[in-house]
């Protein structure tokens, strides 16, 4: 799995941008490669945790202009994780 750590602005873009993005999570989510999604509550950035390997990865950031063209969102780091209980596992 996968772990992204956005960072946000208050960026008027952003706040536009979201409805399109959160479109994309909802159907990431629903083809079980979004596990989990969410903002901090101070709305200060965000934590996605997805089921897909690097290269998908890339794919899916591509895919969607909220993680690298939109103003306001900072990609902060991208870390593989290995969780150890609370997830299904996939065989």
């Amino acid at each position: 799995m996968l772990v992204v750590e956005l960072a946000f602005t208050s960026s008027p873009e952003r706040l536009a941008a979201r409805p399109a993005h959160r479109e994309i999570l909802a159907r990431l989510h629903a083809e079980g490669e979004l596990v989990a999604a969410g903002p901090w509550v101070e709305d200060d950035g965000a934590l996605l945790v997805f089921a897909v390997d690097r290269g998908r990865l890339e794919d899916i950031m591509d895919a969607d202009p909220y993680y690298r063209r939109t103003p306001g969102v900072e990609v902060r780091s991208v870390r593989a994780w290995t969780p150890i209980v609370g997830v299904l596992q996939r065989s």
